[in-house]
This record gives structure tokens, C-alpha cells and sequence, in this order.
């Protein structure tokens, strides 16, 4: 498997985590998530890889959050992760995948640890 990262182009964090693995030599496959979002198979196996449920991996201050009423406990994971496919912008990032593992580039230096 080659190192892939979810990307949002207008993410600071996003932007420092691909200069990162551009400045340590990686190849890598950028998936622009907002445009190509993963489909609920994929987020519940990222979900699995990173040990977190839907909500862990949720972006609550986005203003989407709120109005889908999110943070209402009664919805179940898998309500939460469609609300993902469906608004992508509510999925955390970047996330760094590598055969030696997953992170969320929060902070960008985590990606260091599985390069």
C-alpha cells in the first residue's frame, strides 16, 4: 500500500501535513475527501484503523454539525458516519494512511510517526 492522505486544499493543517511528506521524500496519493468522499464502507474501515467512533472523527464546530443536530446521542454510528458521506466537510483531516499506520495530521507533526 502506498501512503495516502484526505486533503482539503484550503486547510492549513492539510497543507502542512503534504509539505511534510513532501519534504521527507514520501510518495503519496492525495484524495481530495470534499470531492471524492469516502464511501461509508471506507469511513468505518479509517474509523477501525484509528480506533475512534464516527463522532470522534466528527468536526463539531462546523456549522453543519449544528444544523443536522449532530449532537443529538440518540443517533446511532452508523447515522453519524452518513452524515459524514453526505457532508464531508464534518470528517476531521487530514488523515495519513501508510503501511505503518493511520493518523489524524492534528498536529501535522503526527505524521512522523508512521513514515
Amino acid at each position: 500500500m502506498s501512503t495516502v492522505i484526505y486533503h482539503n486544499p484550503k486547510c492549513s493543517k492539510c497543507r502542512t501535513t503534504l509539505s511534510i511528506l513532501e519534504e521527507k521524500g514520501v510518495d503519496f496519493e492525495v484524495i481530495k475527501y470534499l470531492e471524492s468522499p469516502p464511501t461509508a464502507a471506507e469511513l468505518k474501515g479509517l474509523l477501525s484503523d484509528l480506533g475512534l467512533n464516527a463522532r470522534d472523527l466528527m468536526r463539531k464546530g462546523e456549522s453543519e454539525y449544528k444544523s443536522q443536530n449532530l449532537n443529538d446521542e440518540s443517533l446511532s454510528e452508523d447515522d453519524l458516519i452518513q452524515a459524514m458521506v453526505s457532508t464531508p466537510i464534518l470528517i476531521e483531516r487530514p488523515i495519513i494512511k501508510t503501511d505503518k499506520g493511520i493518523v489524524i495530521g492534528r498536529p501535522p507533526e503526527n505524521v512522523l510517526t508512521i513514515i
